[in-house]
C-alpha cells in the first residue's frame, strides 16, 4: 500500500458539518489500494462506545481515491475522537492517525473533532443549487432605448473594439426576460451596470449609480422586477478590487496628493501622483484601473454599503464578485458574517481562474467561477487537445478538491467575456459544440450560458467574444432548441439537478464518455461520443429493468452483469446489469427507467 498517498488533517476541507449534528468525513488513499475505508469514532468522555462509519469512493482521478460518509449524533457533534480503518485489496488492516498509518490498532494520537458552531455549519441558497444561469454583457445584448444611445454609437453588429459602442441597455434586457424564461434561465448575471469608464464598465467611477448608457435606476428597478416575475434570479458584478481613475476618492488624490482623506484607499507608490501605472498599483499595470486598498478598514466598510445598498434597494439576489482572489479575504468574510445575516438568501459567487478553495472554507463565499471545469471542457471537446480517460481524471480531482456541496453549486461555464467563444474553440465545428453543451447541462453544479452562445455566435478572445447579439433569422434555432432540450432534462430530473457524478465509460480508442447522476432511486446514465463512425456501446447500469432513450423513446432490456469488474469503475459502483445500444456520430444519449418501472416503485 502507498502509504505515503493517504492523508487527511481535521480541518474543513476533511471533516466539515452539514448541520450540528451531522458531520461528513473524508480521507484521500491511492487509486485503487483500498476496497474498504472507515471512521472509527466515539465521545471523547468514553472510549468504550466505539461505533464504526464505512466510507465510500465518492471521486476517483489518476493517482487517488476519495473516500467520504457522514456521521449523525443525537445531540450536537463535539469532542469526538477518531481513527480510520483501511483494507487494502490483499485483505490486510491498516490504522491512520495523527501519527501516521500502522497495522496495530492505535491506543493514542487520535484525531478529534471538537465542536461544530453554528455558523460553521456548510450553508448556501438552496435555490442555488443545481440552477442555470445566464452572462449577460449589457452594451451588447439588446438596445432598448435608442435615447440613451452613447455619442458616436455604431450600427448594431459592427465588429467589436475595446472603444466602440452598440447601444445595449437595461430596457433591451427587460425587453427579452420572455425569451430567457423560454430557453430555462433561473439566474441572470450582469456584467458591470454601474456609472464606469469604457464599454466594459469594470473602471468604477460611482458604485451607487447606475450608467447613464445603461438606463436609469427606475429602468433597472423594473427589470429586476421582470425577472422575479418570471422566477428568475439575478446577481450584479462587484468589481471591487480596483476602480476607474475618475472615482471620486481617486481624483482627490490626484487634486489633494500627499494630503488627500483617501490616500491609503488606494497603494501609492510616490508623489506626485499622476495617472500612470509607475505611481500606483493597478491591475495589468493598466493605469486607468487604480487597485483598492481592501486591507483599509474603510474601504471594507465602503464595500459592505455597496453591497447591501443594491440588495436591500433593489432586492439583488447577490454578486458575483470581480478577481475576488485578489482582494483582502477579510472583505469577503465581514461580507458573509453581515450580509447573510441580513439576507440569508443571497448568493456570493467568487471569480477566480483556478482551484477556489481558499474562497470556499465556509466563511467567505458561496462558490466561483469553476475555470478549472472550463480548461477541462475546452482541452476535451473544442481543442481535442486530451483523451476521455484524462479528461475523466481531470473532473474526478477537480471534485475531490472541493466539498460535495460545494461541487453542487459550482458556476460551471464553458466561455465568457474573458475568453473566447466555446464555438471559436471547435473551430465552428457545431456538433463538438453540441456535446460539450449537453455535457456542461448534465454535470453536477450550475451550467452558466454566455449570452448568444445559445444561438450560434462565436468570436476570438476579448474584444470579439463581446459581439452583439444575434437576434430573428441570424440566430441558429437548431442550437437555440438544443440548449432548451438539455435544460429541460435537467429541471426534469432531481438525479441531473442535484444528484451525485459517477464516471461510467471511458474509451478512448472510440471517442465515448459515459457517466451517472444519482439521486435516490432516481438514476441518469449519459453517454457521449464524438467519433466519426457509428459504434455499439455497452452502459452498465445499477439496476435490472426496462430503460428509455429520454431523447428519442428508444426503449432498451439489459442483461444480467456476470462480472461487474470488466467496467470502468466496476470495483466501486453496484453495476449490476449493461445495456447495449448503436450510436450516431457525434451523438449523446440519455437513459433512464422506464416510466412504467418508477410507478411501480412508488405503488
Amino acid at each position: 500500500m502507498k502509504r505515503e498517498a493517504v492523508f487527511h488533517i481535521n480541518t474543513e476541507e476533511f471533516v466539515y458539518p452539514v448541520s450540528r449534528n451531522q458531520l461528513v468525513i473524508r480521507i484521500r488513499t491511492a487509486k485503487k489500494e483500498i476496497k474498504k475505508c472507515s471512521v472509527i469514532y466515539w465521545d471523547r468522555t468514553d472510549k468504550t462506545k466505539k461505533k464504526e462509519a464505512v466510507l465510500s469512493c465518492s471521486e476517483r482521478d489518476e493517482l487517488f481515491d476519495y473516500f467520504q460518509g457522514r456521521l449523525l449524533f443525537s445531540k450536537i457533534a463535539r469532542y469526538h475522537k477518531y481513527y480510520f480503518c483501511l483494507e487494502d485489496i490483499e485483505g490486510k488492516q491498516w490504522y491512520y492517525t495523527v501519527n501516521g498509518i500502522s497495522r496495530m490498532i492505535p491506543d493514542d494520537g487520535y484525531f478529534e473533532y471538537l465542536y461544530a458552531n453554528e455558523k460553521d455549519v456548510i450553508s448556501y441558497p438552496k435555490w442555488a443549487k443545481g440552477i442555470v444561469y445566464y452572462q449577460i454583457f449589457p452594451e451588447r445584448f439588446c438596445n432598448g432605448d435608442k435615447e440613451n444611445n452613447p455619442k458616436g454609437c455604431q450600427e448594431w453588429g459592427t465588429m467589436p473594439t475595446r472603444e466602440n459602442y452598440m447601444g445595449g441597455d437595461l430596457k433591451g434586457i427587460t425587453e427579452k426576460i420572455t425569451y430567457l424564461s423560454q430557453l430555462g434561465v433561473e439566474c441572470l448575471y450582469l456584467n458591470p451596470i454601474f456609472k464606469g469608464d469604457f464599454n466594459h464598465k469594470y473602471a468604477t467611477t460611482d458604485y451607487f449609480e447606475i450608467d447613464p448608457i445603461f438606463g436609469t435606476k427606475e429602468d433597472f428597478r423594473k427589470l429586476v422586477e421582470r425577472c422575479h416575475y418570471y422566477g428568475i434570479k439575478i446577481i450584479l458584478d462587484g468589481v471591487f478590487n480596483h476602480t476607474g481613475v475618475c472615482f471620486k476618492q481617486f481624483q482627490d488624490i490626484l487634486e489633494k496628493q500627499e494630503k488627500s482623506e483617501y490616500k491609503d484607499w488606494f497603494f501609492i507608490e510616490h508623489y506626485p501622483v499622476k495617472i500612470t501605472h509607475y505611481d500606483y498599483e493597478c491591475v495589468g499595470a493598466y493605469k486607468w484601473m487604480p487597485k483598492l486598498n481592501s486591507s483599509n478598514k474603510e474601504v471594507r466598510q465602503f464595500i459592505l454599503q455597496v453591497m447591501e445598498y443594491w440588495i436591500k434597494e433593489f432586492q439583488i439576489d447577490g454578486w458575483r464578485l470581480d478577481v475576488s482572489d485578489e482582494v483582502d479575504s477579510t472583505v469577503w468574510q465581514e461580507a458573509r458574517l453581515y450580509l447573510k445575516e441580513r439576507y440569508p438568501q443571497i448568493l456570493l459567487i467568487g471569480e477566480t481562474w483556478g482551484y477556489g478553495g481558499r474562497l470556499l472554507r465556509g466563511n467567505q463565499l458561496d462558490t466561483v467561477m469553476n475555470y478549472m471545469f472550463r480548461d477541462a471542457v475546452k482541452e476535451y471537446f473544442g481543442t481535442e487537445q486530451i483523451s476521455a480517460e484524462v479528461f475523466d481524471y481531470r473532473l474526478n480531482h477537480m471534485l475531490g478538491l472541493y466539498r460535495q456541496e460545494t461541487n453542487q453549486i459550482m458556476y460551471n461555464l464553458i466561455d465568457s467575456h474573458d475568453t473566447e467563444r466555446f464555438l471559436f474553440y471547435c473551430k465552428e465545428d457545431k456538433k463538438k459544440m453540441k456535446l460539450a453543451v449537453a455535457f456542461q447541462i448534465l454535470f453536477i453544479g450550475s451550467p452558466a450560458i454566455y449570452y448568444g452562445d445559445e444561438v450560434g455566435m462565436t468570436g476570438a478572445n476579448d474584444p470579439d467574444c463581446r459581439r452583439c447579439m444575434l437576434w430573428g433569422e441570424n440566430a441558429d434555432n437548431a442550437m437555440y432548441n438544443w440548449y432548451r432540450k438539455f435544460i429541460q432534462i435537467r429541471k426534469k430530473y432531481d438525479a441531473v439537478r442535484t444528484g451525485n457524478y459517477r464516471t461510467i465509460i471511458v474509451d478512448n480508442d472510440r471517442n465515448i464518455f459515459g457517466f451517472l447522476r444519482r439521486e435516490g432511486t432516481e438514476h441518469i446514465y449519459v453517454i457521449i461520443h464524438k467519433g466519426k463512425d457509428e459504434q455499439e456501446v455497452q452502459c452498465p447500469v445499477l439496476e435490472e429493468a426496462e430503460y428509455e432513450e429520454i431523447l428519442e423513446g428508444q426503449s432498451f432490456i439489459c442483461e444480467k452483469v456476470q462480472n461487474r469488474q470488466r467496467f470502468y469503475n466496476g470495483d466501486i459502483t453496484e453495476y449490476r446489469a449493461v445495456i447495449s445500444l448503436k450510436m450516431k456520430p457525434y451523438s449523446v444519449k440519455v437513459i433512464s427507467k422506464k416510466k412504467e418501472e418508477k410507478e411501480n416503485e412508488r405503488m
